[in-house]
């Protein structure tokens, strides 16, 4: 529906009839990705005295913004200001045993126990603010960012008022001084982000050239904590499956040398050869952990490339044509149409 398949339809149709240079193809593909894989993460939130915090995950973010999807979770949950929190990873020095990134895992295993380090930390604050306000423990909530009594928010106390009183004298007896915790999650099974891609291409009989000009996809992740980042994530996997549909080849010469070994030989595809990417969402969110995130990273790499190729070949089924292997480039397209000639 998003797409207009069904006026592409009429469109491919018409042209195919009126035997027009360009030919236009439709391609779908549907995607259940398995994620989230174990066996644990672990994760460090420690609130300072003046009451930044330094979060420690086991996972390495390249590039995917952990820090700043981490940071958010903290945030909500403990009323720090998202500018005071610094996450760190990938240093063995200072960061607890982790499994590290990979399979998509990273938010929803690593985030898991980024939060369950969250909510340890929270419960404590809620103690010490209790003491603070001479009120009993169960009757400290947390709400939009501050601590206080039930019923009587006029008395709030700050993340950064409940540090100072975690680092100072005057705790309860039996209290631990600091304001930190330690989390390992441990997810009961895997979780299945799933989605359906739609590229729409056009195809110059005379060279073989494909050119896509138009993709739709619709994802479910989930929950999703950094809507901003989802979209990068999307975008560039998308970005990245086309290039495998239609550019991307390792080539040896006859006597085994390799011929692709630099980004001058080894086509990717430029900002012109990518249209402007219309994505769209439904959200389920997993049982399987707290935040109800699955994963996104890999997600439109699993769509978009045989989305693409279902394009090209629905574009030359009229010639007969019924498989091509990828890339698709000009060179095997122009083939194809010339043999089915």
């Amino acid at each position: 529906e998003i797409a207009g398949v069904e006026k592409l339809r009429g469109d491919q149709q018409a042209r195919v009839s009126r035997r027009e240079r360009t030919l236009l193809g439709i391609g779908m593909a549907c995607y259940v990705e398995m994620c989230g894989f174990g066996p644990f993460e672990s994760a460090v939130v420690r609130v300072e005295p003046g009451g930044s915090v330094e979060a420690f995950t086991g996972t390495s973010a390249h590039g995917q913004g952990h820090e700043t999807t981490f940071a958010q979770i903290i945030a909500d949950h403990l009323g720090v200001p998202f500018d005071r929190i610094v996450v760190r990873h990938g240093d063995t020095l200072n960061t607890p045993m982790g499994n590290g990134t990979g399979g998509s895992r990273s938010l929803a295993v690593g985030g898991s126990a980024i939060l369950g380090a969250t909510l340890k930390v929270q419960d404590k604050a809620r103690k010490i603010a209790a003491t603070m306000l001479e009120a009993a423990a169960a009757d400290v909530v947390y709400t939009e960012g501050t601590y206080h009594v039930k019923g009587m928010p006029a008395k709030a106390l700050t993340i950064a008022d409940i540090a100072a009183k975690a680092y100072a004298e005057g705790l309860p007896e039996g209290m631990e001084y600091g304001l930190e915790a330690t989390e390992f999650f441990r997810p009961p099974q895997l979780v299945y982000p799933f989605g359906a891609h739609v590229a729409v291409v056009e195809i110059d009989r005379e060279t073989g050239r494909v050119n896509v000009r138009d993709f739709v996809s619709v994802d479910d992740c989930g929950v999703r904590i950094s809507p901003t980042l989802v979209a990068g994530q999307v975008h560039g996997g998308i970005a990245q499956g086309i290039a495998q549909a239609l550019l991307e080849e390792v080539v040896y010469s006859a006597d085994g040398q390799l011929v692709t070994g630099s980004l001058m030989d080894y086509a990717i595809p430029h900002p012109e050869d990518l249209p402007s990417f219309k994505t769209d969402q439904t959200v389920t969110p997993t049982p399987f952990n707290p935040m109800g995130a699955k994963g996104i990273g890999e997600a439109a790499t699993i769509g978009s490339t045989p989305a693409i190729v279902n394009a090209v070949v629905d574009a030359l089924k009229t010639f007969g044509v019924k498989h091509l292997d990828m890339p698709l480039k000009p060179e095997r397209v122009w083939g194809a149409l010339k043999g089915a000639k």
